[in-house]
Parts: C-alpha cells; sequence; structure tokens
C-alpha cells in the first residue's frame, strides 16, 4: 500500500477510534475532520480495515448504519444508549441531532 494511502487510513481509523461511546460520525464528518470531502474513501476504508475499530460508530448521512450491518449496529448503539429515532413500519436510524460527535 502506498504510504500516502497507508496515513490516511491510519488517519481515518484515528478518527474512528477517537469517537466516545453513545456519539456517532457520518463517513463525510470523518473525511472533514482530515480535511478531506472523500467520505467514500473513508467507507472504503472503514471495509477494508475497519473491524477492529468501532466502526459501528461510523453511519450514513441519512443516520442508517452501515447496509447490511443494521442489527449488529443497533445492538452496539442500544448497549451504549445512542439516541435512535424509529419510523413507524420499525426501522430505525441514529438521531444526529443529539448523537453527532464533532472531534
Amino acid at each position: 500500500m502506498p504510504a500516502l494511502q497507508d496515513d490516511f487510513v491510519s488517519r481515518v481509523l484515528a478518527v474512528v477510534e477517537s469517537i466516545p461511546p453513545g456519539r456517532v460520525m457520518t463517513y463525510g464528518d470523518v473525511a472533514a475532520s482530515l480535511g478531506s470531502r472523500a467520505a467514500r474513501a473513508v467507507g472504503q476504508v472503514m471495509a477494508y480495515y475497519g473491524s477492529d475499530v468501532p466502526w459501528w460508530r461510523v453511519i450514513r448521512s441519512s443516520g442508517h448504519p452501515a447496509q447490511d450491518h443494521e442489527s449488529r449496529a443497533l445492538e452496539y448503539f442500544r448497549a451504549e444508549s445512542t439516541p435512535l429515532l424509529w419510523s413507524s413500519s420499525g426501522v430505525f436510524r441514529v438521531d444526529l441531532r443529539a448523537a453527532r460527535h464533532t472531534p
């Protein structure tokens, strides 16, 4: 992996590790905290390298957790008392107003 790419990966993972329990950041928030607009690149970092950090604390801008990881993320959100909003159809998302972390 090129050094520049490796540096981006380590910086993304460091930001994710710094998110406190019960709080979240969007992929775009993580990118912006690094002076970048590369939200999709943050998603790629999380997909390939994020299993050892609190990955559930990085969510989509809609407030929804990573696709195909909703039920596992919900377990973590409940354990950490992350503020959630529920639709009448039973779909949840994180309450970004209450839970967004700004480093």
